[in-house]
Formats: C-alpha cells, sequence, structure tokens
C-alpha cells in the first residue's frame, strides 16, 4: 500500500499579494545580513589600518551593485517592519488602543529623523 502525496506547488506564494510580500521581506534577510557584514569589515578596517585595501574592495563594480541591491532590501526590510508593528504591539492610553496608523506613523517618523540625524553627519564629515 502506497500512501498518497499531494503535488506541490512551488509557486504558492505567487497566489496572493500577502504571501508574495511575505517571502520578498523573508529573502530581504539576506542583504541584511550582507550589510551588516560589509559594515563589520569597514570597521575592521578602520581599526586595524587597512583602509585603503577596504576602499579597493569597495570600489568594485559587483560590490557596489550587491551594496546597492542591500540598499533596497534592506529599505524594503524595514518598511515592511515597521508596517507589522501595529500587530505585535499593543499601546494603550487611559483604557483605549491606538491605532495602527499611529504606531506606523511614530515608528516611519522616528526612522526618518534617526536617518537624518545620520546622514547630516556622514554628509558633513563628522567635523
Amino acid at each position: 500500500m502506497t500512501t498518497y502525496r499531494a503535488p506541490r506547488d512551488f509557486a504558492w506564494f505567487l497566489r496572493r499579494r500577502t504571501y508574495t510580500v511575505f517571502v520578498l521581506r523573508e529573502l530581504t534577510s539576506v542583504f541584511v545580513a550582507w550589510t551588516v557584514v560589509f559594515l563589520l569589515l569597514l570597521a575592521d578596517a578602520v581599526l586595524s589600518g587597512t583602509l585603503a585595501d577596504f576602499e579597493a574592495f569597495a570600489r568594485q563594480p559587483w560590490v557596489i551593485a550587491l551594496n546597492l541591491v542591500g540598499l533596497v532590501a534592506t529599505a524594503f526590510h524595514s518598511v515592511t517592519f515597521l508596517n507589522l508593528a501595529p500587530k505585535a504591539t499593543v499601546v494603550r492610553l487611559d483604557g483605549y488602543r491606538l491605532p495602527a496608523w499611529m504606531i506606523q506613523g511614530g515608528n516611519h517618523s522616528a526612522w526618518l529623523v534617526i536617518s537624518a540625524i545620520i546622514a547630516f553627519f556622514v554628509l558633513r564629515g563628522f567635523r
């Protein structure tokens, strides 16, 4: 006697937009990890005095392309993460639950302010 095995659908996530966004968000984790590794390599180069070698590595076209894809993937990952926060976090004020748009708005506003502060110092050159 053989057991029944249902046929596998390898494109199951393409059936609904929410499934597709979920899978894309999970795949962006690879690029988030690359961004972390790249920043750790930069920090190591600064601390060990091998910044010139790191700059030569970072100027390679494939590294630039990978970092651009990583930037887009990390931004997508961040936005989807911040949009999920109201489902995972319940904030109550005087017994009333805050609406989702207020939590999302606060998260996105904090992200923009922190990004602007970092951009200010980076573009200014830490003078």
